[in-house]
């Protein structure tokens, strides 16, 4: 490869791998060439999948601040940029890998760092995005619609209670004449009974003032008038 063809690789390299939500490394030694069609059918418009040098991927992977092992990259390696969900492309990776074992998983980059190829596996297996997305929407709708039947049925109740109520209060009447004490008392919604027995109010006896009869005139007698 000339110097100038070497160079536009490495670019083109260092921006897919700082473009990828993740990169994930394999070992395709042993695919035809219609498997490898399939592959990249199976993984989608959203994963690049391409066959790569390992000293050029080193070099691109180098210049985007990319930390990928050396380890990885023995042997002859393809790599697939994803630019969409990383557990779908894992997941496809593992599938066809089960179907064809000449495809290796060798580890890969998911958010900014190395990820071994258990790790890829562990990735494979998870939820994608849109099952626990549905997944929350589904929970979501449910919480939603328990908190509707929670309101509506407050409203009943609510209602229930404002069409048993007196339409009209009625203005307080003056009382002139005499009130009967025990039927106040009993018709009180509050248990007046209960609170007067908890507050007795203490009596005192009035003792009885002798009534002063006012005395008779004394009467003059003859001789005091001849005095006078």
């Amino acid at each position: 490869m000339a110097k100038p063809e070497k160079a536009s690789a490495v670019s083109e390299l260092a921006e897919d791998f700082r473009t990828s939500q993740a990169t994930l490394v394999t070992e395709y030694r042993g695919l035809s060439v219609t498997s490898m069609k399939a592959l990249r059918r199976a993984l989608g418009s959203t994963t690049k999948y391409s066959v790569v040098k390992n000293t050029l991927t080193k070099i691109a992977a180098r210049e985007a601040g990319v930390p990928i092992p050396d380890e990885m990259l023995k042997g002859p390696s393809a790599l697939a940029f994803v630019k969409g969900d990383p557990i779908d492309a894992a997941r496809m990776l593992r599938d066809f890998s089960r179907e064809n074992p000449f495809l290796v998983i060798k580890g890969g980059i998911y958010e900014g760092k190395a990820v071994t190829k258990e790790e890829v596996m562990q990735l494979a297996n998870l939820e994608s995005r849109e099952v626990l997305l549905a997944k929350l929407a589904g929970a979501m709708k449910g919480s939603i619609a328990k908190a509707a039947r929670v309101f509506d049925a407050l409203r009943i109740k609510l209602e229930a209670g404002s069409s048993s109520a007196p339409a009209e209060v009625a203005a307080p009447v003056e009382v002139v004449a005499p009130v009967d004490v025990v039927a106040v008392v009993e018709a009180a919604p509050v248990e007046v009974v209960a609170v007067v027995e908890a507050a007795p109010v203490e009596v005192v006896a009035v003792e009885a003032v002798p009534v002063v009869e006012a005395a008779a005139p004394e009467p003059v007698s003859e001789h005091k008038k001849e005095e006078e």
